[in-house]
């Protein structure tokens, strides 16, 4: 019978040395980033399909949180591919520049609109 944990401890050094060489990964941001404007989204979910890295999320509309939702963008996942866009039967995703896409998304957040329209301690949906 052979002994398989030495060989095995052997190659697990080594393939632990070989990735310590490895210069670390650089980070790029994309140059454009997906924003979608809440005012004209549907929530019919078109865009969700699309996206690769899974970075459209389902939100609960401002009226009736249950049945009116609406879409957001995690900025911090999206890379950019402009799939979601070409695909938004309604026009309402828009390719920003990164510089600028989360001053957008917070402008065009009807979360963050209504929120500065609300007196403190009123719910706007709930928690």
């Amino acid at each position: 019978m052979f002994d398989y944990s030495d060989d095995s401890k052997r190659l697990r050094e080594a393939v632990r040395a070989e990735m310590s060489e490895k210069p670390p990964r650089k980070i790029k941001l994309p140059k454009v980033l997906a924003v979608i404007d809440q005012s004209g989204c549907t929530g019919c979910e078109a865009c969700i399909q699309f996206c690769p890295v899974d970075c459209i999320e389902l939100v609960p509309g401002p009226k009736f949180p249950d049945m009116g939702k609406l879409v957001e963008v995690d900025l911090d996942r999206c890379i950019g591919c402009k799939l979601c866009a070409k695909h938004c039967p309604w026009d309402t995703i828009h390719m920003i520049p990164s510089a600028e896409s989360y001053d957008t998304a917070n402008e065009w957040t009807l979360s963050s609109v209504i929120k500065a329209q609300v007196p403190v301690g009123d719910k706007i949906w709930p928690a």
